[in-house]
């Protein structure tokens, strides 16, 4: 199975790369307004000389590359979700100095964040759709999370810190 890191770029979007089985590292930046830049990254043997390519793709291509390197129907459904007005579906994974490590889920109505869903939690090659309350979050966990943008900020900070505040810095895509 292939690790896919994912990083927000504020006021982007979110990059999400890989490494491949020969050491090169590939990426796709997905812009806010729609549009998906294909990138590839030297190796470290390589140099900072070595050869480096950026490709901007339309929605529509993006898709269609999608498809021809084996893309789902739930990537796409995903990203129709992800367009409607109001409506924001991100991932959180866990890391070890996290509030939330270690701890019970937790009802998000319960800690100031009324309308925000975690859909599911992965963890390794599983997931546990529409969790329980009870559900105890470790590190390395992502969690599946779908609201409001301003919801869903707030509840990314609350796994942070422990703390909702009224308007998070690090705003979700879409958002």
């Amino acid at each position: 199975m292939v690790d896919v890191r994912r990083v927000k770029l504020p006021g982007v979007g979110v990059l999400h790369t890989f490494v491949t089985d020969d050491g090169g590292k590939v990426g796709v930046i997905a812009h806010r307004s729609g549009h998906s830049d294909l990138i590839t990254f030297a190796d470290e043997e390589g140099g900072p000389d070595a050869a480096k390519v950026s490709l901007r793709l339309s929605e529509d291509e993006a898709r269609t590359l999608a498809e021809l390197l084996g893309g789902t129907q739930i990537t796409e459904s995903l990203t129709a979700l992800d367009q409607i007005p109001g409506l924001s579906i991100d991932w959180f994974t866990v890391d070890y100095e996290d509030h939330i490590a270690g701890q019970a889920l937790g009802n998000p109505a319960d800690r100031g964040i009324a309308g925000l869903t975690v859909v599911a939690v992965v963890r390794g090659e599983s997931a546990s759709p529409a969790p329980a309350a009870d559900f105890k979050v470790f590190p390395g966990d992502t969690l599946v999370v779908a609201g409001s943008p301003e919801k869903v900020a707030k509840a990314f900070a609350f796994f942070r810190t422990g703390e909702v505040k009224a308007k998070a810095v690090d705003s979700p895509p879409g958002g």
